[in-house]
């Protein structure tokens, strides 16, 4: 009898270990699961969903050090004050969430799509030359269709595009890659068409990232 009580005993100990042994086992994968949704939320954007700066561009970077045909695209939502001035900031909100949703969709899930700030969004796309300016064009076509918002209102946007790619700037590097197709996305600004950058727009001015001088006042590269 004392040997069935004193086994019993036993297997008691050992199922109060696993027991307690578990429970901190447990509230740790609570915890990496709330630590990656915390770091999941500082990577991305909260109102559009696209990466924030940092994140996007080191994906960017990534798929520019392993991919040969990419092209490296600037949008510009265009008009955008307007918009918050006649709907309201709730609808600007919906906007830059629906261009967010347009963006990713038209990209693809292995691009890099990030919100750059305000109304200023990045793409890096695995794309061939061969069909560069066709997807340009399809992009500035998405871009253009008009947002319902959850109350029935219709509000028409548009969106100025640049782009610029590793073979015709001949280079690699993603911050001169991104300048030359803003200085692009300056020259067709309010266009209603994508273009092209070539190597001369690396050497544009700008002031804080952005090109200096008026828009549209240069015509280098073609249109989409």
């Amino acid at each position: 009898m004392d040997s069935v009580l004193h086994h019993r005993g036993q297997i008691g100990s050992r199922v109060l270990l696993l027991t307690t042994a578990a429970v901190p086992l447990t509230g740790w994968a609570v915890h990496a699961v709330a630590l990656h949704k915390r770091l999941a939320a500082i990577r991305k954007d909260p109102l559009t969903g696209l990466l924030r700066r940092d994140s996007y561009t080191a994906r960017a970077r990534r798929l520019l050090a392993r991919c040969d045909d990419l092209a490296v695209v600037m949008v510009d939502q265009d008009h955008f004050q307007a918009v918050n001035d006649d709907f309201g900031h709730p609808a600007g909100d919906a906007v830059l969430a629906a261009t967010a949703a347009r963006l990713t969709a038209w990209a693809g899930p292995r691009a890099s799509v990030g919100r750059l700030g305000g109304d200023e969004f990045a793409v890096v796309v695995q794309v061939t030359a061969a069909l560069l300016e066709q997807r340009l064009a399809q992009l500035v076509r998405v871009l253009h269709t008009p947002v319902v918002l959850d109350d029935g209102r219709i509000v028409d946007v548009a969106a100025s595009v640049g782009a610029a790619t590793p073979v015709a700037i001949g280079i690699r590097d993603l911050s001169l890659l991104q300048r030359a197709a803003d200085a692009a996305l300056y020259d067709g600004k309010y266009s209603g068409r994508a273009y092209l950058a070539t190597a001369a727009h690396t050497t544009v001015p700008s002031i804080n990232g952005r090109r200096a001088g008026r828009p549209g006042t240069a015509a280098w590269g073609r249109a989409a």
